[in-house]
């Protein structure tokens, strides 16, 4: 096994620590983000209103294992003691020697820590005001989000939606990699198409929409050059002849479902009359070869 594959091998994602949080709300909030991206490891250090919560049990919608698994702790050195890594999240530069990493590179980071067996783990500040500066001096490195420098204040579970997106998003082997995908389209054969050129241009004939007639064939030209290009598949161009007979054959005065219309009554003659004369001529032919 290559080093490349090892490092997109499942691996134990971080722990995610809320110091002093204020409401339960959010609480439930943060657990469900994670449970949202395969996070499990929720920790609470002093939370104010104690735990268990509530509140934090109702807002979680379903993330259950998170809540139940969830550890309080009454010091952030108790909640950090296992961890082999640990980064600190802040919308303000700080005083200090840490490196400052992007989400996307914090969470690559530790995806190749854990891969290797690591513990990490993020830690995320009070609702207000964040962290303290000597709660940051505890992480390694600090990470912070790409916001608005006017408006850069995070609910604390949005931030933690963000970073459990970033982590998830760093074990794929291919980042822009999505759960399912849209149906694949196979562009009609061309006999297809351009029989429903044809079918538009006669609709739009009829209606005078060639206007002025020496212009027609630029016209033409225009249409055919967007109809083109999307690549219509054969179902796809069902639908668009479907439309078109729609309105060949029916009109605001003979809606369809108000009965068999004069001009479909008409089109279905014509078309009758037609294939008798061909069958006619057909026979005649073979009667004259004969």
């Amino acid at each position: 096994m290559s080093k490349a594959t090892k490092a997109k091998s499942p691996a134990i994602g971080p722990a995610i620590i809320l110091v002093e949080p204020q409401l339960g709300e959010n609480i439930g909030m943060v657990a469900r983000a994670m449970a949202n991206f395969g996070l499990t490891d929720l920790r609470l250090v002093n939370p104010r209103d104690g735990w268990p919560n509530e509140k934090a049990i109702a807002t979680a919608s379903k993330a259950d294992h998170v809540i139940t698994a969830t550890q309080v702790f009454e010091k952030l050195d108790h909640a950090v003691a296992d961890l082999n890594f640990l980064f600190a999240t802040t919308a303000r530069e700080r005083d200090g020697f840490k490196q400052v990493r992007s989400p996307v590179h914090a969470a690559r980071d530790m995806r190749g820590r854990a891969s290797a067996g690591h513990k990490t783990g993020i830690l995320f500040g009070r609702e207000r005001f964040g962290l303290y500066n000597e709660e940051v001096a505890v992480a390694d490195e600090i990470v912070t989000f790409p916001v608005n420098p006017q408006f850069a204040s995070l609910n604390i579970a949005q931030a933690v939606l963000l970073m459990a997106y970033e982590w998830m998003k760093s074990g794929f082997a291919d980042e822009t990699q999505t759960n399912f995908a849209g149906p694949e389209i196979v562009p009609a054969e061309r006999k297809h198409l351009l029989s429903f050129l044809d079918h538009l241009e006669e609709a739009l004939d009829t209606r005078g929409y060639f206007r002025p007639a020496p212009k027609k064939p630029k016209m033409v030209d225009n249409l055919r050059a967007v109809l083109t290009r999307p690549g219509f598949s054969a179902e796809e161009i069902k639908v668009l002849r479907g439309v078109l007979s729609s309105l060949d054959y029916f009109s605001p005065k003979e809606p369809r479902g108000a009965g068999y219309p004069e001009r479909k009554a008409k089109a279905d003659k014509a078309k009758r009359m037609s294939d008798e004369t061909g069958e006619a001529g057909g026979t005649g032919k073979g009667v004259d070869n004969g």
